[in-house]
């Protein structure tokens, strides 16, 4: 079985993690927080088109991953496809994203505070993602 997707819906999804990371790291929000826990230092930060770029070409496969895997859990289970893609994106991130954060910061000794920003950050997108792809079901849904 090949799942269907909508690209439309993983495209627009695509670029809702550059406005949910855009609101979510500005300084007004969690972005001055950020830097310091990070240990970034301003004045040190070459350009962002490169890893802007790279947010976009993981985010797309991310969106595209999360948008097959939700037609595969739908097709399983049955009922609507935003639950379905609401799910899948929960399960997908506690499984993968929230896992690795956790284990990867705690051997590189990173501030709980800066895991958790992080790992609520990538809830956040992954939801509005989900919201996006569940609401925007390819014509097979």
């Amino acid at each position: 079985m090949v799942p269907e997707i909508n690209y439309w819906a993983v495209l627009v999804a695509t670029l809702s993690t550059v406005v949910v990371g855009s609101v979510w790291y500005t300084p007004r929000v969690f972005g001055n927080r950020w830097k310091r826990l990070a240990r970034v230092d301003p004045d040190k930060q070459g350009s962002a088109v490169g890893p802007i770029v790279v947010t976009v070409v993981v985010s797309f496969v991310s969106a595209w991953v999360l948008a097959g895997a939700t037609f595969i859990a739908w097709e399983f289970y049955g009922g609507g496809f935003l639950g379905a893609a609401l799910a899948t994106a929960g399960f997908l991130w506690a499984g993968f994203t929230a896992a690795r954060f956790v284990t990867h910061d705690a051997f590189e000794g990173r501030p709980t505070a800066l895991t958790t920003m992080n790992v609520a950050h990538e809830l956040v997108t992954f939801a509005v993602m989900a919201v996006i792809i569940g609401a925007w079901a390819p014509a097979g849904a």
